[in-house]
């Protein structure tokens, strides 16, 4: 298979994906905090052993809305696939990795192989909404 072919595949279902948690938005309980932003690449120096490799065993293409979330974050319900809005961002981002242990109320935004635009973002803080199922709530 052609590696244009295996990325397209790949965006529509990444789009898929998005589209229907999008279209689910109703069945979800929104919260809010600030946290601190910074960003991140799949690439050798920022993500060893395996660049596109994330910590729940998904594999990062470029053009993925996706983020990794402090440890701590996880217990206040930021888990696998929870849709995040993002300050600043357009669309939902899925969490789908972990940051090391040493950082708290952090996420890291995915940003591909685009190392100059991830620099330009750096580090700020940001307000994020993320989604909890209604039927947890109850």
């Amino acid at each position: 298979m052609s590696r244009a072919l295996l990325i397209g595949i790949l965006a529509l279902m990444i789009s898929s994906s998005l589209s229907s948690c999008a279209e689910k938005e109703e069945q979800w309980t929104w919260k809010s905090m600030e946290v601190t932003a910074t960003a991140y690449n799949s690439i050798a120096s920022q993500t060893k052993p395996l660049a596109n490799v994330a910590a729940w065993g998904d594999t990062l293409s470029p053009g993925m809305k996706c983020i990794a979330v402090s440890r701590d974050l996880l217990s206040k319900g930021l888990k696998y696939n929870t849709p995040v809005k993002i300050e600043g961002f357009e669309g939902i981002y899925l969490v789908k990795d972990k940051m090391n242990k040493r950082w708290e109320k952090r996420i890291d935004i995915y940003m591909g192989l685009d190392v100059q635009k991830a620099k330009e973002w750096g580090r700020r803080k940001v307000v994020i909404q993320y989604g909890i199922p209604i039927e947890e709530m109850k």
